[in-house]
C-alpha cells in the first residue's frame, strides 16, 4: 500500500508541476525536489518521466470515459443526453483540475504508441458528443449544423476549464456545470430556440 500511495503522490505532484510549467519544462529533479526526495530515489518508484505522464493521462482518460458511460439525461432526449455529457465532463475536470489539465494539454508529449492510443480514445470520446448532436439534428431538437464541428466547439469550451477553475471561486462545480450545459445547448439549438 505504501508503494501505491508513494506512486500516487509522485503522480499528483507531477500533475501539478506539468500543469503549471508544462511537461517539457518539468524535470525529474523538479518532481523529486517537490517530494523532498533525491532524484535517483524517485526511480525506485517510476521508470521515467513519460511513465508518470502516461499514468496521469491514462487515469484521466478513464475518468472521462467512465463519467460519460454513466451520464444519462432525465428524458433520454438528445438535449438531456448532451447536457448530461457536458455535466459529466465538467465533473471530471473540477474533481481533479490538475490531472484534467495535464490530459488536455500535455498528452502530445507522450511517445508515438502512447500518443496514438490516447488520440484514439479522445476520438472515441468526441464521437459520443457527435452522435448525440447527430441524433438531435435528426429529430429536429438541434439546428442543422456540422455535428463534428459542434462537438469540437463544445469540448474545446469545456477543456478550457482547467486553466481557470478555482475550487474556492465564485461558482461551485454544479453551477459551472449548469452554465456550460446551457452554453452547449444554446450552441446546437440555434437562435430560434
Amino acid at each position: 500500500m505504501v508503494e501505491v500511495s508513494r506512486r500516487r503522490a509522485i503522480e499528483d505532484v507531477a500533475s501539478d508541476l506539468f500543469r503549471a510549467n508544462g511537461y517539457a519544462a518539468t524535470s525529474v529533479r523538479d518532481i523529486a525536489r517537490a517530494l523532498d526526495l533525491q532524484g535517483p530515489s524517485l526511480y525506485a518508484h517510476v521508470t521515467s518521466k513519460e511513465d508518470v505522464l502516461w499514468a496521469i493521462v491514462d487515469r484521466a482518460a478513464a475518468r472521462f470515459e467512465t463519467a460519460a458511460d454513466l451520464a444519462k439525461g432525465p428524458g433520454g432526449d438528445p438535449a438531456s443526453r448532451l447536457a448530461a455529457l457536458v455535466r459529466a465532463h465538467v465533473g471530471v475536470i473540477v474533481a481533479d483540475a490538475g490531472a484534467a489539465g495535464v490530459f488536455v494539454h500535455e498528452w502530445r508529449a507522450l511517445g508515438d504508441d502512447r500518443r496514438a492510443a490516447i488520440l484514439a480514445r479522445r476520438d472515441a470520446y468526441e464521437r459520443r458528443f457527435r452522435a448525440v448532436i447527430e441524433d438531435g439534428m435528426a429529430t429536429g431538437a438541434f439546428a442543422m449544423t456540422d455535428a463534428g464541428l459542434a462537438a469540437t466547439a463544445i469540448l474545446s469550451m469545456l477543456n478550457g476549464i482547467p486553466g481557470w477553475f478555482d475550487p474556492a471561486g465564485r461558482l461551485g462545480p454544479d453551477r459551472i456545470a449548469d452554465h456550460f450545459a446551457d452554453f452547449a445547448l444554446r450552441l446546437v439549438q440555434g437562435a430560434d430556440r
